[in-house]
């Protein structure tokens, strides 16, 4: 579980593509010292897991689901990449429930200045459109941000100073690919809906249980 509260900026140092998955590298300087191999840790918005570490980079396995729900498959060396570590007992919860499920690729519409912050827009895919509500939550490259605009299946985001200079948003120009959650909650609400028209479960009893040998 993580909050979306960007801690460090890594860089992609590298990305092995194979067949059915691919390996990633990032260098993440002083992050790497409170990684430990197996732990946990989001990546433009991923839960990946550790798998080595050696100096100040760590590598986590990517699967071929992870390639294909999430941008990963269109960075390069070199690229920044938000980082952060799971939500502990005690720390300061200053986002919203991030649970590093991606659901979807979305694309830059633009990211335009306006004053001292900036507005960012992207074109969200129809599938999860849905899940978008005004004022509600959405994690960008593992950013939780508010939306302040929707139309046409574009959410309009604003932009702070502290977050446009402390992540990759800064890097963004329109096309480029961004990793998506939506609201956990959200999706329980669609799928309690849901249920209230599937037809009840069948009822066994104890003694047909017994009948049967089970």
């Amino acid at each position: 579980m993580f909050t979306g509260i960007i801690e460090h900026l890594g860089v992609v140092k590298s990305l092995e593509l194979s067949a059915d998955g691919g390996r990633l590298a990032i260098r993440a300087g002083e992050t790497v010292s409170s990684l430990a191999i197996s732990n946990s840790i989001a990546a433009n918005g991923c839960c990946l897991t550790v798998v080595s570490l050696d100096g100040d980079t760590f590598s986590a396995d990517l699967s071929g689901e992870t390639l294909r729900k999430t941008s990963f498959g269109e960075t390069q060396p070199g690229a920044n990449v938000n980082l952060e570590r799971p939500l502990t007992a005690g720390k300061e919860f200053g986002g919203h429930f991030v649970q590093g499920h991606v659901d979807g690729v979305g694309r830059v519409a633009h990211l335009k200045p306006e004053g001292e912050n900036w507005w960012l827009a992207v074109r969200v895919p129809d599938e999860i459109g849905r899940y978008v509500a005004m004022k509600g939550s959405i994690a960008v490259d593992g950013i939780s941000l508010t939306i302040a605009g929707w139309r046409e299946g574009v959410a309009e985001m604003a932009i702070i100073p502290y977050t446009h200079a402390h992540t990759n948003l800064r890097d963004r120009v329109p096309g480029d690919a961004v990793n998506l959650e939506c609201d956990i909650l959200a999706k329980y609400v669609e799928r309690l809906l849901d249920a209230r028209h599937e037809p009840a479960p069948s009822r066994i009893s104890l003694d047909r249980l017994v009948r049967e040998g089970f």
